[in-house]
């Protein structure tokens, strides 16, 4: 008798298991009650799961006093390049997420071509190595062999830019078969949908029709589209509409990336866009959508820039900036679109210049002060020094519209971050604390009651995404599943990076397994580092 055999029929009697995990209250990621039971692994799998108690392993995981649950799954991630540099993920894999999904926001490690330009925070790395289509991407991974698994979306700033640059003009038919046939060659070669961000450039100069006809080729192989909406605010509703509208029209599933309802102005849209979300689904339209648990969002500082002005790529962007006259359109441009106290709520997060590190964790009106400036040219003078490469949290989020959301049976849970490391090559500068404390984070909210009861949190970490994102064979505790595994201790689970400390690990995640190897061992990472590209 085989060792297959041995386990499905419980043979346990001439078998080894790996490592069994033992006394843990677990919660299966299916949104069922926590229940006393053992878990076996073997290999990369668990094989079998309830009274194992004359059973040996060669690792005996005691949970006493803890939740077993499965392995938690970024939905929306920026590690991208990140993982070639520090594959061991500190920030993501202490928090218990053994699966990131990158490529999101309409922004990808690959495919590299045409003009298109890598986000400033990678492009400005060094790598082991050159990469060009997405095979060659997987190639560098292996190498690399990141500690968590990774899923890859297509951006289509990458495919837009790729093939046509950064001109604010309509795509061709010609241009749209080309993003066309290089998106099947992504897929092809792994990637599992794709992802745009259309409040980016050149992504915001693209028509709707051009995304539905990529959406479309991702839709016939049962791949995904997210999308960074168009708005976020005041056209919020609109932006909705228009996930709804691709969805629908490409056959495809669709993904809200960080839904939010941003501005102070914009907080009471809340229900007419969960009303557009849930009308939709009961119509049969599968859209789902990802959130992290904060109320200040995080990107690059330019991002407010109006869209002539974010034509042509970075160069062009640059040389506006240096330009008096331009310059002095842009300022106009900035100031009547926005209220004063505005720059209240804007807090500098990485700089690239050595003369504006000191403003880390600063509000932009507290740092015009310190400049003698007003705000608006405060912003301008740090991105000029530091040619485009300042970012910013924007605090303008509603909590009790964040709890709604999070609430809401569709959506999942993703950092919107790429991985960092308290030190390292990654640990130098000033991340968002979500890059570090989103998952703690939200356990740590259900836990004290404020959002879902405990079983439907880990779902929205588990098997949610595992569904959304086809990953078939994890996301849930069952025979046969890929042995992905936190355990945690419900006293001590907590978030403990933020604004003013970003980079300090979660507390808590006592244990994390990634294809059955012990990544995590009371609560210290062991730098073992067994991820795979999950490839559809």
């Amino acid at each position: 008798m085989g060792f297959d055999s041995q386990v499905r029929g419980g043979y346990w009697q001439e078998v080894m298991l790996d490592t069994k995990i033992v006394n843990g209250s677990v919660l299966d990621g299916t949104g069922g009650p926590a229940c006393r039971t053992d878990i076996g692994i073997a290999g990369d799998c668990i094989v079998d799961t309830g009274g194992l108690a004359a059973v040996e392993a060669r690792t005996v995981i005691d949970a006493t006093g803890m939740f077993v649950c499965p392995g938690f799954i970024d939905a929306h991630s920026h590690s991208d390049t990140y993982l070639l540099i520090q594959p061991s993920a500190d920030s993501k894999i202490s928090q218990g997420i053994t699966t990131e999904v990158v490529g999101n926001c309409g922004a990808s490690a690959a495919p590299l071509m045409g003009n298109y330009q890598l986000p400033s925070d990678w492009r400005e790395k060094k790598y082991a190595g050159d990469w060009s289509t997405v095979a060659e991407y997987r190639v560098l991974l292996g190498r690399a062999r990141p500690a968590p698994n990774v899923v890859l979306l297509v951006g289509h700033n990458t495919l837009h830019a790729g093939v046509m640059g950064y001109e604010n003009r309509t795509a061709t038919a010609a241009e749209v078969g080309e993003m066309a046939r290089r998106l099947e060659q992504c897929l092809e070669e792994g990637a599992c949908g794709l992802s745009t961000g259309l409040i980016y450039s050149p992504g915001m100069f693209a028509a709707r029709e051009e995304i539905v006809a990529l959406a479309a080729v991702v839709g016939k192989r049962g791949g995904i589209y997210t999308s960074h909406m168009r708005s976020e605010g005041k056209r919020l509703i609109e932006a909705i509409d228009e996930v709804i509208a691709i969805a629908r029209g490409a056959g495809v599933k669709g993904q809200i990336s960080h839904l939010k309802t941003a501005g102070r102005e914009n907080w009471g849209l809340i229900e007419k866009a969960l009303e557009g979300i849930r009308t939709a689904r009961a119509e049969g339209v599968e859209v789902n959508a990802d959130r992290y648990p904060y109320t200040a969002s995080c990107t690059d500082l330019d991002v407010i820039f109006p869209t002539w002005a974010a034509e042509g790529g970075q160069t062009a962007v640059l040389a506006r900036l240096k330009d008096p006259s331009l310059r002095k359109c842009l300022r106009t441009d900035l100031l009547k679109s926005r209220s004063d106290d505005y720059w209240k709520a804007v807090m500098i997060g990485s700089t690239a210049h050595a003369d504006n590190a000191g403003f880390h964790g600063m509000y932009l009106s507290d740092v015009a002060t310190r400049l003698g400036l007003e705000p608006v040219d405060a912003a301008l003078s740090l991105m000029e020094k530091d040619e485009l490469k300042t970012s910013a949290f924007f605090f303008g989020m509603s909590e009790e519209n964040l709890l709604r959301i999070l609430a809401e049976p569709y959506v999942m849970i993703g950092t919107d971050a790429s991985l960092r490391a308290p030190s390292g090559p990654l640990g130098s500068d000033y991340p968002h604390p979500r890059a570090y404390g989103s998952f703690p984070r939200f356990l740590r909210m259900c836990l004290d009651g404020k959002v879902v009861p405990l079983p439907e949190a880990i779902r929205k970490m588990t098997s949610l995404p595992a569904a959304t994102f086809g990953l078939h064979d994890r996301g849930s505790i069952k025979r046969g599943a890929k042995a992905d595994m936190v355990v945690f201790d419900p006293v001590t689970v907590r978030d403990t990076a933020w604004y003013d400390n970003p980079h300090s690990l979660a507390t808590g995640i006592e244990h994390v397994l990634v294809n059955g190897i012990h990544t995590v061992k009371d609560g210290n990472l062991t730098g073992e580092r067994a991820g795979q590209f999950l490839a559809r």
